[in-house]
C-alpha cells in the first residue's frame, strides 16, 4: 500500500505531494495526519490519497506513524481545499490549514490536551472509618452519589488521599468543554410582520439559491432567520450562521442559545486554541447542529449543512487578507451547492456587487424595508466648518443639548469615532518634526494611557518625546483625536456620562467583548464609545442617540469603495438608535457633509446611493462593472521591488494587451517593518483572459527568497 501526503514546508515552490510506504499492519485513511520522514526531519502531513499498485525506480520511506484514528479532513473539505488553492491561486497546504483549528494543523510539536474533571464516587459500602474527618468525608461521597474532587479536598485533602489509598473511595475523571452552556432556554415568539412572512415564503429550503436579504436596521433580519434555522433543524439538518465581527459573536450567541439551547457551537478567533479545538469536536462528533462565528467558521465540518447565512453581507472582514486570501461568501456559495441548500446574505447595506447581482437575477432579492416598530431614527448633518466660527471644535451645539438631555432622562448613547489612540500626530511647534515609525516611515499614535507612542502597523513603541530631537524645544504639538481622548473630552463635558469605550486597545483581553456589551446593557454604562466594531448588529433598547464624530473621515482612504463604506458606516451606525419603544436621533458631523454618501445615509436611502455611486463606477471602469486583481510585490530592497513589479507590469501589458494594467505603484502604507510595498491593479472582464498569466507570474516568484509577490483576485482593499 502507498499513500500521497502533503507537507508542509516553508519553501511555497514545493507545492505538491510525496509518495510513502504504508508499513504492514498500519491503518490509513484519506484525510488523517501522518508522521513523515522529509530530508533529516520528521515532519506531519496530511493523508490525500491510499493506493495499492505502483512501480517506482526509487526506494520509498515508510510512514513514521499515524496521528488521527479518524480524517481530521473528511471528502468535501479534501475538494473544496482544492477549489480554494485554484481560486485564490494559493498552495493547497494553505487551502487545508486554514479550515483547521490549530490543534489540527500539521504542525510538528504542536497539541492540545483534553480538559478533564475529577470527581469521587464510593467503591466500598462497608469502610473502615476510624476519624470523624474520614466519616465526614466518606458520607458527603455517598450521600451525594458522585462529587467534585476539589469540593471534597475543601473538607480535607489529606483525608481524601487516605481514603482513595485505602480503596474506599476512587476518583474518575470525565471530560468536559471549555465553554460553558450554562443558559436557560427562553424562547421568545414574536409576532412576525408582513415583510417577514413574505421573505419566509419566498425561501426554498430544498433547492441552491443565494439570497440577498435586504433590510433596513431593525428590520427583523435575526427573527427571520431564526425562523428560517428552526425549519431546518427540524428537518434534521445543520446550519451555519457567519457574523462579520467578533464583538458581534457574544450577543447573536446569546440569543441563539436562548433560543435553541445546548445545540449551538462557536468558532472564532478570540477563542482560546483548547476552546476551539472543544467546539471542533462537538461538530465532528454531531453534539451540536447550529454553528455560529466569524469567517472561519465557514469551515464548520458539518456533514448535512441545510443552510448557511451571513449577516452583514457587505463587510471586509469576510475576506482573508493573508494566504489563502479567500471569500468565506465565496467558500459558502460552494458549500451550498454541494449541498443544494439555499445561501442567504443579509444586510441593510448590501454591497454593490451583491445588489447587483441581486438585480441581474444571480441572487434572488429579498426586500424589509420597514422597522418593526416602523420607528427609523432622525438623522441630522452638521457642518463643523460653521462650528468651529461659533468655538465648538469637537462638540457641535446640537451634540451638547442633544447628549445633555439623554444622559437626564436617564437614556443611552452610541458615540463612534474611527480612529483609536489619544492623538494621531506629535509634532514640533519650532521645526515641524514629527514623531514616524523607525519601521514603517508613518506617524506614529498617542496612547495616553500607557504613556506611549505605537505604530498601528507594525506594533512598534516607544515613549512621548518631551523635548524635540531635532532642535530640542519643548514646544510639542498634539495634533488629530482617537476615541482615547474623546473619552476624555466626553467626562470633562458632560458630568452624567458614565462612558465605556471599544476599540482594538480596550478588547485585547479574551471576554472583554462580551464584558463591555453586557455592562452596556445592564446599565452600568450610558455612553458606548468605540472604532466601526460598534456599528454592526449591536441592539441595546434603550440608546436613544447616536453620535458620529469625523463622519466625513472615511471618504479622505484613497480606495474606489470610500464612498460606499462611508454609507455603510454612517447607515449601519445610525440603525443603532431608537431599536426600542423611544424615538431614536442620530447626529452626524463632519466637513464634507454635502457628499452624496452621507446625504443617503441620513435618509436611510439605499437606492439613491446605489444609483449615485454606479454611474462612478461605470466611469472608472470599477467593479461591478469590471474585475479587478491585485498584485502585491514586496521586499526589503526598495530598489529589487521595483525592478520586479516594473518586469511584472511589461509581462502583463505583453501577455493579456486586451486589460488594463495600472501601475506599478507605491500602496497607500509604502513601507510596513522595514518591508517596501508595490502593487499593480489589472482590471479585466473575464478570468479566463488572464489566469494562465496570473500563474505564470505566481508560479515565478515562488523561490525568489528577496522579492514576494502575492496575487490578489477580487480584492476588497487595494
Amino acid at each position: 500500500m502507498y499513500a500521497e501526503v502533503l507537507v508542509e514546508i516553508k519553501a511555497k515552490a514545493v507545492d505538491k505531494t510525496f509518495t510513502y510506504r504504508v508499513p504492514d499492519g498500519m491503518k490509513l485513511f484519506v484525510g488523517v495526519r501522518v508522521l513523515v520522514p522529509f530530508g533529516k526531519r520528521n515532519l506531519e502531513g496530511f493523508v490525500l490519497n491510499v493506493f495499492d499498485d505502483g512501480n517506482f525506480d526509487y526506494e520509498l520511506k515508510n510512514i513514521t506513524s499515524v496521528i488521527d484514528e479518524k480524517p481530521v479532513i473528511n471528502s468535501e473539505m479534501l475538494k473544496l481545499g482544492k477549489y480554494i488553492s485554484k481560486k485564490t491561486l494559493s498552495p493547497l497546504i494553505t487551502a487545508y490549514q486554514t479550515m483547521l483549528p490549530s490543534a489540527l494543523k500539521a504542525k510538528n510539536g504542536f497539541n492540545i490536551n483534553k480538559k478533564y474533571v475529577s470527581y469521587l464516587t464510593v467503591c466500598d459500602d462497608n469502610p473502615v472509618l476510624k476519624t470523624d474527618k474520614q466519616k465526614e468525608v466518606f458520607n458527603y461521597i455517598k450521600d451525594n452519589g458522585k462529587v467534585l474532587k476539589k469540593d471534597a479536598i475543601s473538607i480535607s485533602s489529606y483525608t481524601v488521599k487516605s481514603l482513595i489509598e485505602k480503596g474506599y473511595i476512587k476518583e474518575i475523571k470525565e471530560e468536559v468543554y471549555r465553554l460553558s452552556d450554562d443558559i436557560e432556554i427562553e424562547k421568545t415568539d414574536f409576532p412576525l410582520t408582513e415583510c417577514q412572512k413574505d421573505v419566509l415564503s419566498k425561501v426554498d429550503l430544498f433547492n441552491f439559491k443565494p439570497y440577498l436579504l435586504h433590510g433596513v436596521t431593525g428590520s427583523g433580519k435575526t427573527l427571520v432567520y431564526i425562523k428560517l434555522i428552526e425549519k431546518v433543524i427540524e428537518s434534521g439538518k445543520e446550519v451555519i450562521l457567519l457574523v462579520p465581527e467578533i464583538s458581534l459573536t457574544p450577543q447573536m450567541v446569546n440569543i441563539f442559545k436562548k433560543h435553541f439551547g445546548k445545540v449551538v457551537a462557536i468558532l472564532h478567533s478570540g477563542l482560546s486554541d483548547g476552546e476551539k479545538y472543544d467546539e471542533w469536536r462537538k461538530i465532528e462528533n454531531r453534539e451540536v447542529s447550529i454553528v455560529i462565528g466569524a469567517r472561519s467558521a465557514v469551515f464548520a465540518p458539518f456533514t448535512n449543512l441545510g443552510i448557511i447565512i451571513v449577516d452583514e453581507e457587505h463587510s471586509a472582514t469576510y475576506k482573508q487578507e493573508n494566504l489563502p486570501k479567500y471569500s468565506a461568501i465565496d467558500v459558502a456559495i460552494w458549500r451550498c451547492k454541494n449541498y443544494n441548500i439555499p445561501l442567504i446574505l443579509g444586510s441593510a447595506t448590501p454591497s454593490v456587487e451583491s445588489y447587483t447581482r441581486a438585480k441581474m437575477g444571480t441572487y434572488e432579492l429579498l426586500e424589509m424595508s420597514e422597522r418593526v416598530n416602523h420607528n427609523l431614527p432622525l438623522v441630522s448633518l452638521v457642518d463643523m466648518k460653521d462650528e468651529f466660527k461659533k468655538g465648538n471644535r469637537v462638540f457641535s451645539s446640537l451634540v451638547i443639548e442633544k447628549l445633555t438631555d439623554c444622559l437626564n432622562q436617564g437614556h443611552q448613547a452610541i458615540v463612534l469615532l474611527n480612529r483609536r489612540g489619544f492623538s494621531t500626530v506629535i509634532s514640533c511647534k519650532e521645526c515641524g518634526f514629527t514623531h514616524k515609525c523607525p519601521n514603517c516611515d508613518i506617524p506614529l499614535t498617542y496612547h495616553k494611557n500607557t504613556n506611549s507612542m505605537r505604530c498601528h502597523y507594525c506594533d512598534y513603541k516607544t515613549y512621548k518625546f518631551l523635548e524635540c530631537p531635532e532642535c530640542h524645544s519643548k514646544n510639542i504639538n498634539s495634533l488629530g483625536m482617537g476615541t482615547e481622548k474623546l473619552e476624555e473630552l466626553l467626562k470633562e463635558n458632560f458630568s452624567g456620562a458614565k462612558v465605556v469605550r471599544m476599540d482594538v486597545d480596550t478588547t485585547r483581553n479574551k471576554g472583554s467583548h462580551a464584558r463591555i456589551i453586557n455592562d452596556f446593557k445592564d446599565g452600568k454604562y450610558n455612553v458606548l464609545l468605540g472604532t466601526q466594531m460598534i456599528s454592526k448588529g449591536l441592539d441595546f433598547s434603550n440608546v436613544t442617540l447616536v453620535i458620529v464624530i469625523n463622519g466625513d473621515s472615511s471618504l479622505n482612504v484613497p480606495d474606489f469603495r470610500s464612498a460606499e463604506r462611508t454609507f455603510q458606516l454612517l447607515n449601519q451606525v445610525a440603525g443603532r438608535a431608537g431599536r426600542g419603544d423611544k424615538k431614536g436621533e442620530v447626529i452626524i458631523q463632519g466637513f464634507n457633509m454635502n457628499h452624496y454618501s452621507i446625504v443617503c445615509a441620513s435618509k436611510h436611502d439605499y437606492s439613491s446611493f446605489y444609483s449615485e455611486e454606479l454611474k462612478i463606477r461605470k466611469t472608472l471602469k470599477y467593479p461591478p462593472y469590471y474585475n479587478l486583481c491585485h498584485i502585491k510585490i514586496s521586499g526589503k530592497d526598495y530598489d529589487k521591488v521595483y525592478d520586479e513589479a516594473s518586469k511584472i507590469s511589461y509581462y502583463l501589458r505583453k501577455e493579456i494587451p486586451n486589460n488594463i494594467i495600472l501601475g506599478p505603484s507605491a500602496l497607500n502604507i509604502p513601507k510596513i517593518n522595514n518591508t517596501y510595498y508595490l502593487g499593480i491593479i489589472i482590471k479585466f472582464k473575464n478570468t479566463s483572459e488572464i489566469i494562465s498569466a496570473l500563474n505564470f507570474v505566481n508560479d515565478k516568484y515562488k523561490t525568489n527568497s528577496k522579492v514576494m509577490v502575492e496575487v490578489d483576485l477580487n480584492p476588497l482593499k487595494l
